[in-house]
């Protein structure tokens, strides 16, 4: 029997999760943090002219104002709306009602924007102009100078400090030329990791004339920098100090590995010198810089910013948003007068429109991200009232799944509303994500939270015994007393953790006249 194909159509209901573009903007929006939400809003504000920054004291209207009568008509009565939650109020800043103009009027100062003899220059530089001329006219008083806070400056790097001790230095203007080399090739920590060979075909130098200058330059400010190793290091401070000779230098010279160790009896042995001899020489390496460029590297401070603020009023606690961390947009008045200009361009319009709607989107998605921000932040004091009154060592076992089902959304989106966010809380200001911890069982069966835990060991070893210090297998020990049973090798992983030593590493030796 021939095979015989056959066109038809069938109809078929089926559901399917479509994830709009609005759906898109407003998840990408929640998982930002304020830096990069405040770049994501100044980037809209570049490039949408119905965007504008709401200054203090603007009116407000519903977003449902914001809907222009043509994005009414396609979306029903709905369009723009949004509920209101936990009282507060689905509004955006606009400007305050302009002046009744004429209805051709802006469409007009839109053809006319770019002819340059309708500017009032006198105006304008009279108003706006920051030509040093004019500051003779005005002159500046204590209210009008900007406060120091807000005055950028860079930080001296380590390689302007050093530049600027070789240039004052007696050397030779090719020796100031390889001394310049060997300093742009030190590393973050002040270290010369290049070879030296290296150096000198990289100069068409010999290697001499390199070392030579290496040394020169192992002389600035700070003391042991363009070492090329720790051992090096430590050397060059101790020189500065004239003890090049002493046991100290000894000690990093030949017994560097047994001082990390911190067996002082082997070095005593090595050297001839009694323990407590040795310790006072150790005490004396600590000192010591181990990162010369310590005060010249790293970033500049990243300041953390706050998503909500939480306070306790009376015996409760209340969950504010921080209304300051997050940017206020208006709509243009401007731009609404040009929308609804009868004389403006279909093609005018249709571009506002456009504009229209993706401020629209900007807004409300910026008004999901606080109210789902302050519904998981209300959730965990809820959760965790026990730390916001006593403290870290009372943070219960909490996870995402616990806050979901709470508030009634999706994991993933508890996730992406605590990342990168913070709380400042009574106890201090903590990353929403601090609050979700994992657990240790207890005794009676009851989930302890890991970060309780690490609370517990940290206050064990800060009131140890120097001279006999709590191993990992004592502060198992201790813990089982307080009903919380965890193995020797989860306490050493807490330990390092938090950042703390092994117990033959924190051992104080009594300089006095005690032994180890």
């Amino acid at each position: 029997m021939p095979l015989e194909a056959k066109l038809g159509q069938e109809l078929r209901l089926r559901q399917q999760l479509v994830m709009t573009p609005q759906l898109q903007q407003a998840i990408k929006i929640l998982q930002l943090a304020v830096p990069e939400l405040e770049t994501v809003v100044q980037t809209e504000l570049e490039q949408n002219p119905m965007l504008e920054m709401a200054e203090p004291g603007t009116a407000e209207v519903s977003l449902e104002s914001l809907t222009s009568p043509n994005d009414a008509a396609a979306n029903g009565n709905g369009a723009g709306e949004m509920p209101e939650e936990n009282g507060l109020a689905s509004e955006v800043e606009v400007p305050p009602p302009a002046p009744v103009l004429e209805s051709h009027d802006a469409a007009v100062e839109i053809r006319e924007v770019n002819t340059l003899e309708k500017i009032d220059w006198r105006e304008y530089l009279e108003n706006y102009s920051n030509n040093w001329q004019d500051n003779s006219a005005e002159p500046e008083d204590d209210d009008r100078r900007p406060a120091v806070e807000n005055t950028l400056s860079r930080k001296t790097s380590l390689e302007d400090h050093l530049i600027w001790q070789l240039r004052l230095s007696s050397l030779n203007e090719d020796d100031k030329r390889i001394g310049a080399t060997i300093i742009y090739n030190l590393n973050d920590d002040g270290y010369l990791e290049t070879p030296l060979d290296e150096l000198a075909a990289q100069l068409e130098c010999e290697v001499a004339a390199v070392e030579r200058v290496l040394k020169r330059v192992q002389r600035l400010d700070p003391p042991g920098v363009a070492a090329r190793d720790l051992k090096e290091c430590l050397l060059l401070q101790l020189a500065n100090l004239g003890m090049e000779e002493s046991l100290a230098a000894q000690i990093v010279r030949s017994h560097l590995s047994l001082l990390e160790k911190r067996r002082y009896a082997e070095i005593a042995k090595a050297t001839g010198v009694s323990v407590q001899t040795v310790a006072q020489a150790a005490k004396v390496i600590s000192l010591l810089e181990p990162k010369p460029a310590r005060e010249y590297g790293g970033q500049e401070a990243a300041y953390i910013v706050p998503d909500v603020i939480i306070h306790k009023m009376g015996d409760e606690y209340v969950v504010a948003l921080n209304e300051d961390a997050v940017p206020r947009l208006r709509l243009s008045g401007y731009y609404q007068r040009v929308l609804h200009d009868v004389d403006a361009t279909a093609e005018t319009k249709g571009y506002l429109q456009e504009r229209l709607r993706s401020a629209q989107w900007l807004v409300k998605s910026i008004y999901q991200r606080q109210q789902t921000i302050y519904k998981v932040a209300s959730s965990i004091v809820k959760f965790q009232r026990e730390f916001f009154d006593h403290g870290i060592s009372h943070l219960r076992h909490l996870v995402l799944k616990d806050v979901a089902d709470d508030i009634g959304m999706h994991e993933s989106t508890i996730s992406r509303a605590t990342a990168n966010k913070y709380a400042h809380t009574p106890q201090g200001t903590f990353e929403l994500k601090f609050f979700f911890t994992s657990s240790v069982k207890g005794a009676g069966g009851e989930d302890v939270s890991a970060e309780t835990v690490k609370e517990k060991i940290r206050r064990m070893v800060a009131a140890e015994d120097r001279r006999d210090p709590l191993s990992d297998q004592a502060l198992a020990e201790l813990l089982r007393r307080d009903q919380i049973n965890i193995a020797r090798r989860t306490v050493a992983k807490y330990r390092q953790a938090l950042g703390i030593l092994p117990s033959a590493r924190r051992k104080l030796i009594d300089q006095a006249g005690g032994t180890d």
